[in-house]
C-alpha cells in the first residue's frame, strides 16, 4: 500500500495555489476547475509545465465536515497574484514521509496506514499534511500507476 515511512526535514517551497474549504464529497467538483485556473494563470506569466515540482493539496487541518486545502504548484519564483490564484508555500518542516501507489480513492486508506506508523514511532501530530501527484493521471495507462507522495508534518 504505501512506501516504508522515513522521517526528513523539508526545505520551503515557492507555490502557486489556491486556498479552498469545501466538504469532502465536493472534492471532484473543485479539484480540476482549481487546477485548470492555476496551469491558465501561470501560462498567461511565461512559466510552463514541469513547473517547480509536482501539483500538490496541502491541508492546514485533518479533514472534519469540510477539506481546508490548498492545492498548487511548486514555482521557481513568485507570481503576481491574478483572481483566486495566490503566492504561498509548501513549509520546510520535520515530516514522516511515504509513497502510496494506487488509485486515488486508495488515499481514504493510506493515509490511515501513515498515522499508525507516525503514532507507533512516537512522532507528534500537528494535523497538517499534504499530498504531491508525482504522475500525471493522463499520462499512465492504469489508476493502479498513480504515485502519490505522502507527506505528514511532526512535531
Amino acid at each position: 500500500m504505501i512506501t516504508p515511512p522515513e522521517v526528513i526535514t523539508t526545505q520551503e517551497v515557492i507555490t502557486a495555489a489556491i486556498p479552498l474549504v469545501i466538504p469532502g464529497r465536493d472534492m471532484p467538483k473543485y479539484m480540476d476547475p482549481a487546477i485548470q485556473e492555476i496551469i491558465q494563470v501561470l501560462a498567461e506569466q511565461g512559466m510552463h509545465p514541469p513547473y517547480g515540482g509536482p501539483m500538490f493539496s496541502y491541508h492546514h487541518r485533518r479533514p472534519a465536515d469540510t477539506f481546508d486545502f490548498e492545492i498548487g504548484f511548486p514555482v521557481a519564483k513568485a507570481i503576481k497574484p491574478q483572481g483566486r490564484v495566490i503566492n504561498s508555500t509548501l513549509p520546510a518542516a520535520k515530516v514522516v514521509r511515504s509513497v502510496y501507489q494506487g488509485p486515488y480513492e486508495g488515499l481514504a486508506q493510506a493515509w490511515p496506514a501513515l498515522q499508525k506508523w507516525v503514532r507507533e514511532n512516537g512522532h507528534g501530530e500537528t494535523g497538517k499534511f499534504w499530498e504531491s501527484y508525482l504522475n500525471n493521471p493522463n499520462e499512465v495507462k492504469s489508476p493502479s500507476e498513480y504515485r502519490t507522495e505522502l507527506n505528514w508534518i511532526v512535531a
